[in-house]
């Protein structure tokens, strides 16, 4: 019998890690991603499974909470085939690659602390490195096409659809076949919000047995996509009115994207007052290049600015800040500013230096337009604190602080459940990437709206799909 067994993203939304195990079949593993916020401690405990045990890994999207413990994996005994559609593996490469260098920075700034101390070395070294992140890429990958059947192995096929979260995101539709029974599990990843601005809409999915769905929004529905563009658009325009700058923590990968559409979408509808726009973010530059190398896989609205600009992203008063010295710069510039900066839950990066140069000027306003983790900066912000500490220096929020969760690439709750409601056959709904006071919310409404069990998995639960 089949068991599948989450070894992260179960009562919690970071940390993506299923193991699929068939019998007499393969042990494949869906996705192997980093944990964040309250939870990032977990990252460095040995793996609760052999990884030299794992057959095959499947990817469905490039985030760093479904990929960012790929190089532990193949560093600690990995050696299978690693399946991801093509702009998956492009941003993913960006993705690691970042990440190992923010942890080996991470590692030599605690290093430099403990020696001050009369520490010699310290208990803890990198996740991973860069050599690491060489390793996994020379294993041997595959890319599915969206809607094409890939064989596994005797028995066991998958299908990639396009899930409308991020460039290259997909649920994986799974079948094998078991003691003469066909069946068919799905895995949503992370499923998109039907915003249809820079990527095409989710598709729908027909048939299948069981479904490990994301839940991350399940206990409420987003504003709508329209009301969300026209509070972002007043708050840039009165920002900027009252001579004030514009911060915006952003997600590299697909939320980067979407603000650059909208800002030059305003600049061309003559929208937008005089100012200068800094996309502070070196990896967000190169996953805006990204999504230009892949051009065909956007929205249709992304294509026709392309077919009349012949650029989908780019205007003149945008600014790409590659280097620290170009970061630095934008300090001088006092008013009428909108910075793009990474990370996008304020764990790090440059976006900490611009909320330490802005956050206690009034005039300023600070928009959140992604998930904010439990534990990180941003969820602090965002819960109503009025001072943070930055760089061991407490800061006075007085700029106005603004949360627009319609951009969320996430599925609300009606966008799950309507996704859910096209299964045919569905025998039982799993619960995964959500906090568990959202999953008991969405499993009450799967309940009574479609008629449809669903279990909340708990870490570490062997489901045995009966």
């Amino acid at each position: 019998m089949a068991t599948v067994v989450s070894y992260g993203a179960a009562k919690v939304v970071t940390g993506s890690c299923h193991l699929l195990s068939i019998d007499g079949g393969p042990n494949i593993m869906i996705d192997c991603g980093m944990f964040q916020g309250k939870n990032e401690e977990r990252n460095y405990e040995p793996f609760a499974f052999d990884p030299k045990e794992v057959d095959i890994l499947l990817i469905t999207h490039a985030h760093l909470d479904h990929v960012g413990r790929i190089p532990k994996l193949v560093k600690e005994g990995f050696e299978g085939p690693i399946y991801a559609t093509r702009a998956t593996a492009d941003l993913a490469k960006v993705i690691l690659y970042d990440s190992a260098k923010i942890m080996k920075e991470d590692y030599r700034t605690r290093y430099k602390k403990a020696q001050r101390k009369g520490k010699e070395a310290l208990e803890r070294a990198p996740l991973y490195e860069e050599e690491d992140v060489d390793a996994a890429f020379d294993r041997e990958w595959h890319y599915p096409e969206y809607n094409t059947p890939m064989q596994l192995s005797e028995g066991v096929e998958i299908i990639y659809h396009d899930a409308g979260h991020i460039l290259g995101s997909a649920f994986i539709e799974i079948r094998y076949e078991e003691r003469g029974q066909k069946r068919t599990v799905v895995f949503s990843g992370d499923i998109g919000n039907d915003n249809d601005m820079v990527l095409p809409k989710l598709k729908a999915c027909a048939h299948a047995d069981y479904l490990f769905v994301e839940s991350t929004y399940g206990d409420r529905d987003h504003q709508g996509a329209d009301e969300s563009l026209s509070e972002f658009k007043r708050i840039i325009i009165d920002t900027m009115h009252n001579w004030g700058n514009v911060i915006i923590p952003s997600f590299a990968v697909e939320r980067t994207q979407e603000l650059l559409c909208i800002l030059k979408e305003m600049h061309d509808r003559k929208e937008l007052p005089e100012c200068k726009i800094f996309l502070d973010s070196p990896m967000a530059t190169e996953a805006t290049d990204i999504y230009r190398k892949h051009a065909e896989l956007l929205s249709k609205k992304c294509q026709n600015i392309k077919a009349k600009d012949g650029t989908i992203f780019d205007f003149e008063d945008l600014v790409y800040t590659l280097d620290v010295e170009a970061s630095k710069k934008i300090n001088d510039v006092d008013r009428r500013a909108i910075i793009i900066a990474g990370s996008g839950m304020c764990t790090g990066g440059r976006i900490l230096h611009h909320f330490k140069n802005r956050l206690w000027n009034r005039k300023n306003a600070l928009i959140f337009v992604g998930y904010q983790a439990v534990g990180t900066l941003g969820r602090q912000i965002v819960d109503g604190a009025r001072w943070v500490k930055i760089y061991h220096e407490d800061i006075l929020i007085k700029a106005s602080v603004h949360t627009i969760n319609g951009f969320s690439a996430h599925a609300d709750q009606s966008a799950i459940v309507h996704w859910v409601s096209q299964m045919e056959d569905l025998k039982t709904v799993y619960l995964i990437h959500g906090e568990e006071d959202k999953q008991v919310i969405l499993r009450s409404v799967l309940k009574n709206a479609l008629h449809q069990k669903a279990h909340i998995v708990e870490p570490e639960e062997v489901i045995y799909l009966s």
